[in-house]
């Protein structure tokens, strides 16, 4: 009883977590964190579209296609009609791919209320337009909270009702001071967090969605050297240096450089570089290994998301002037075709610069031409 600590009453006590959610998108990534929703007591409407999968979720309490074999809570419903699945609920996870997301935000916005909160939980960037996926949410819902989800969760883990926890950001408004406990960003941590399931709150909605984004290219970059045979301080090296890369482009589009040190940041980032069940880390691991995308995961037309965000990080880079040599040359393999060998040689014969970069120093590399041939050939 010495140090027990005192908890003081606060408004945050009052707060009413969502009574019903909606999951867009009934793929991988939404029936992870609908038993979340459902560990709740919250009815939980997964909205998907294909048909054999409503229909294991609904009878048989599984999805066939993503989680075989791992039962979900009776409380978790599929539903086809976008009305059905939005009629009573007050919140949304937008869990659908980029190229889903504009038409079904735009059905979701002719039902749903003004004050109705939307987190997006797809990572990435829209490569047309460049945009975050959380803008291009945020266009169609005409003024409704719309902020983001991240953090390190992998999908069976949180199925089995493991220990986890995430990150869930909205921008900051003038009104959150006068009812703290109302507004999105109390809200929806509350309303996603169980017994096992932590969830925090955030402001920095585009450190955390810059982090989301860089960190499934530096994922693919420690998969290629972890494919070539190289181990542990190698992955430390690209860890260390990939969570600068995300705190760069960060601070250069006016998001929070600490956000990297969090959930969001470097701890997803250290998950995903760590087990070649990452899709994005599994990509880069096969292709390492000398195969040709086309057969990579035994030819499976598998959509990998660092993949497709590698063009729009380092066109937004460029455009900021950003050095991000690891995405620059997870690009220079993927669109431009150089070699693995070559382009990491390169990058590893860069100037040193002081760590912190407030130190300005630099210095060339002491190797030689010969030494970095080598490491080429040796990464082949």
């Amino acid at each position: 009883m010495e140090n027990q600590a005192i908890k003081v009453p606060s408004e945050l006590d009052k707060v009413r977590p969502c009574r019903t959610g909606v999951i867009l998108g009934a793929g991988l990534s939404g029936t992870v964190l609908a038993p979340t929703l459902a560990r709740r007591s919250i009815e939980t409407h997964l909205r998907g579209l294909e048909c054999a999968v409503i229909d294991s979720i609904n009878l048989l309490h599984k999805n066939i296609k993503d989680l075989k074999g791992l039962p979900l809570p009776q409380e978790v419903v599929n539903v086809k009609d976008m009305k059905t699945g939005l009629g009573k609920a007050d919140s949304a996870l937008v869990m659908m791919p980029s190229r889903s997301a504009q038409a079904i935000s735009r059905q979701v916005d002719e039902i749903v209320g003004p004050d109705f909160p939307s987190a997006v939980c797809a990572k990435g960037i829209e490569e047309e337009a460049g945009m975050f996926m959380r803008q291009v949410v945020e266009e169609e819902l005409k003024g409704r909270p719309v902020g983001v989800a991240s953090g390190p969760i992998f999908a069976r883990e949180t199925v089995l009702d493991y220990p986890t926890a995430a990150t869930v950001a909205f921008p900051p408004q003038p009104q959150d001071r006068l009812v703290p406990s109302e507004t999105a960003r109390v809200r929806l941590p509350v309303t996603l967090s169980t017994g096992s399931f932590r969830a925090y709150g955030s402001g920095s909605v585009i450190g955390v969605e810059i982090d989301g984004a860089v960190k499934k290219m530096i994922a693919i970059a420690w998969g290629m050297v972890s494919g070539t045979g190289y181990a542990e301080n190698s992955r430390a090296a690209f860890i260390r240096r990939g969570l600068d890369e995300m705190k760069l482009l960060s601070e250069a589009l006016v998001g929070r450089r600490k956000t990297g040190t969090g959930l969001s940041g470097v701890d997803d980032l250290s998950l995903t570089c760590s087990n070649p069940t990452s899709r994005n880390m599994s990509l880069g691991f096969r292709l390492g290994q000398g195969l040709l995308r086309v057969a990579c995961f035994g030819g499976k037309p598998i959509v990998v998301e660092g993949e497709m965000n590698t063009n729009s990080v380092t066109d937004i880079a460029n455009c900021l002037a950003v050095p991000m040599q690891i995405c620059q040359a997870v690009d220079s393999i993927l669109r431009s075709g150089v070699g693995i060998g070559e382009t990491f040689a390169a990058l590893w014969s860069r100037p040193s610069e002081a760590e912190p970069r407030a130190i300005q120093i630099s210095f060339d590399s002491p190797a030689t031409p010969v030494d970095f041939q080598q490491l080429s050939e040796r990464i082949l």
